[in-house]
């Protein structure tokens, strides 16, 4: 992610980004007129999601060349997917599709064994901020900056990772396996560490091969680091209304299931 990419991507990727927003604003209206229950605040997610891709990909953003690329990756890369996830597209789908091919295609490979080992929360981990620290602690950046189809193949590279990611944390569409809550909040922890970490290694130093100015540079790394952590509070609050959901419903079967015992003292014999 450094220079936008070639002239005849960005016009592709924000029609994409657009076609999704109507697409599934269409499909939850959908839902809506026939009665079924889909909340508001998924559709102002998901179109929050690719404003923020657009913006990304072909906005103006403030700062000089380095600010502006970390601002780019974090509207691309960490805040459009954590929106995108946090809509579930998938479950909006499986629920608009009527019985057939492709409902079927879609659900096969939502359960398939590859989306299983892509949204492994360790390993989803390890291919975003991989994908980070070799950008920017080799000298990747400075070559994708000659080279506009390697800027555009990262460009794709952080998006999908960090959908993958946000999906794995998250686990709030139906996949073929759904990974413990302590291990996908570890895995966050370690993440947003790793990214901590490689924002302040930016800060002291930055990517081989370039020359940005050191105002520049340190403005950029507090970019992502700051960014980065609001984006990790929100999937840390996702992942504790989780945990707060499952314990409220696992007190209330004990309740009742106490409730239960205790009525059957009282039946006569």
């Amino acid at each position: 992610m450094t220079d936008r990419p070639l002239p005849a991507v960005v016009p592709l990727a924000v029609l994409a980004c657009v076609l999704a927003c109507v697409a599934y604003a269409t499909s939850a209206a959908g839902l809506r007129r026939r009665g079924d229950a889909w909340p508001w605040r998924r559709d102002c997610a998901f179109v929050a999601g690719g404003a923020a891709l657009i913006w990304g990909l072909c906005g103006r953003l403030p700062g000089g060349p380095f600010t502006a690329h970390s601002a780019r990756h974090l509207l691309v890369a960490m805040a459009g997917p954590v929106l995108l996830v946090v809509a579930r597209p998938l479950t909006l789908a499986l629920r608009v599709l009527p019985p057939g091919p492709l409902r079927r295609g879609l659900l096969r490979v939502a359960h398939s064994p590859f989306a299983a080992w892509l949204l492994c929360p360790p390993m989803a981990a390890a291919v975003d901020m991989g994908g980070l620290w070799v950008l920017y602690r080799t000298e990747l950046l400075s070559a994708a900056h000659h080279r506009p189809a390697l800027s555009a193949a990262l460009e794709l590279h952080m998006l999908l990772a960090g959908l993958f990611f946000s999906a794995a944390v998250c686990q709030l569409d139906p996949v073929r396996r759904r990974w413990s809550l302590p291990l996908r909040a570890a895995t966050l922890l370690v993440a947003g560490t790793a990214h901590a970490v490689l924002a302040k290694s930016v800060h002291a130093t930055g990517p081989p091969g370039t020359s940005f100015a050191t105002h520049d540079l340190r403005l950029g790394a507090q970019v992502m680091y700051y960014g980065g952590d609001a984006v990790e509070v929100v999937l840390a609050l996702v992942l504790a209304v989780q945990w707060y959901t499952a314990t409220g419903r696992r007190r209330a079967r004990n309740a009742d299931r106490k409730r239960r015992a205790g009525g059957s003292h009282l039946v006569p014999r």
